[in-house]
């Protein structure tokens, strides 16, 4: 009896010693999509093994234990092949995704970053390692190509001691790096093929196979020879609208960053320049409503832009800005705008905005906001975001995938701390999503 209850306790041992860890959360799902063979729902946890799956209009963001990210976009398939974190010893860290086809965006945890050294994500025919990095990857079983959208890349194909069962990067002779500041072009791999091949993104890129949605999480790049004042993979618009704005804006000579000399002579008072202030609006058409800002006309009057997205921005007029040191200043919203996406229909519908509050945290260089947006139907979502503050008074909301936040914020203040405005855009569930703009006053 004994020995039998020996036995039995030392095979639910090793039961539960088999067991898989939890490797990410589900935080968002639209249409087809499956883990380990069941249907994706929020919030549950996908674990090391489970092979996660999109059908044609599937999505599914993963959110990892280190705060990384998988996304698969439609007619995707992947594998999480082990996910252990060590937090005491970052050295015992191992992470290795599959991308067994279709396309996939890694954006890189905090785990990750630590140990670049034991992350490896395959693809048939390639092994990519990171330089701490926001990537996108499409795969068939013939051909790879991968792309940087912030850090770095190396990349190589399968032969000789770099293998598929191998962990970490490849790193040799026939390995290549490809980095975000190398703007337009992209690394390619076919099947037996050892080196990659440097490409140009254009009609290659991952984003043009299957296009990222207006909610992924926006990236910090690196700084682009892009003839914006900002880069355009860092807005969320779809690939049409990328291409016309980029055909619009490259006739645009942008102002120079560096201000005049003002030479002041012996007893005059040193002038001051006027405070940078807030411009802000729509500067597409929505519903039946025209533009607000005719944007070309804005930026060649030397106005800055401070937050892009498919419809509103917020610029900043030429003058000066000097951040208040100290204080904790809440702000009295003034005036907003907001919309609902139908995304199925392709519809939108006019919103209300209530209850906005904004505080600012100068010392700390932080802020916080929170708002209701108000359907035509009277429903009610509410949104927060916590954020940072630059020293050039930019803010820069948190991931919105990441609670307590829960929408993308992005803006600027302006008359010397005085104003602010900021864009937003969040969802409010699988197949609808809010965007609008706020301005607001100190009070």
């Amino acid at each position: 009896m004994l020995r039998k209850l020996l036995l039995t306790a030392g095979l639910l041992f090793a039961m539960g010693a088999a067991q898989a860890d939890e490797a990410a959360r589900i935080v968002f799902v639209a249409g087809d999509a499956r883990i380990a063979g069941t249907a994706a729902v929020l919030n549950h946890a996908v674990n090391e093994g489970d092979e996660v799956a999109t059908g044609a209009d599937g999505y599914v963001y993963l959110k990892t234990v280190d705060n990384g990210f998988l996304i698969l976009r439609p007619n995707s398939r992947a594998r999480i092949v082990s996910y252990h974190v060590d937090q005491q010893n970052p050295a015992n860290t191992r992470v290795k995704l599959e991308l067994l086809n279709g396309v996939a965006r890694s954006i890189s945890g905090e785990a990750v970053k630590q140990a670049r050294q034991n992350f490896r994500f395959n693809t048939p025919v390639a092994a990519i390692g990171v330089r701490g990095t926001d990537f996108t990857v499409y795969t068939d079983q013939e051909t790879s190509r991968v792309a940087v959208i912030s850090g770095g890349i190396v990349v190589s194909g399968f032969s000789g001691a770099c293998g598929p069962e191998g962990t970490g990067p490849c790193e040799g002779k026939t390995s290549r790096e490809l980095f975000a500041n190398q703007v337009g072009q992209l690394l390619q791999v076919r099947k037996g093929q050892p080196a990659p091949q440097v490409l140009p993104s254009a009609g290659n890129s991952p984003d043009v196979t299957a296009p990222p949605r207006n909610d992924e999480p926006v990236a910090k790049t690196a700084a682009t020879s892009s003839p914006l004042p900002f880069a355009l993979s860092e807005v969320s618009l779809d690939p049409q609208k990328n291409m016309e704005l980029l055909a619009r804006f490259k006739t645009i000579q942008m102002p120079a960053t560096v201000p005049p000399v003002v030479v002041v002579g012996p007893g005059q008072p040193t002038p001051v320049a006027d405070p940078s202030k807030i411009i802000w609006g729509r500067w597409q058409p929505i519903v039946d409503q025209t533009a607000a800002i005719d944007l070309v006309k804005a930026l060649g009057e030397k106005n800055q832009i401070a937050a892009f997205n498919s419809y509103f921005t917020v610029l900043r007029s030429p003058g000066d800005f000097q951040m208040p040191a100290t204080g904790n200043v809440g702000f009295a919203l003034k005036s907003s705008e907001a919309y609902i996406l139908d995304e199925p229909a392709n519809r939108f519908s006019v919103a209300s905005l209530q209850n906005g509050k904004l505080s600012v945290d100068f010392g700390k260089a932080t802020f916080a906001t929170s708002f209701d947006i108000v359907s035509s139907k009277n429903e009610r979502y509410s949104y927060r975001a916590n954020g940072d503050v630059t020293s050039n008074g930019m803010l820069a909301g948190g991931n919105q995938f990441i609670a307590p936040n829960n929408v993308s914020v992005s803006g600027a203040l302006g008359d010397n701390g005085a104003t602010a405005a900021y864009v937003f855009q969040g969802r409010v569930d699988d197949k609808h999503l809010t965007t609008g703009i706020t301005y607001w006053n100190k009070q």
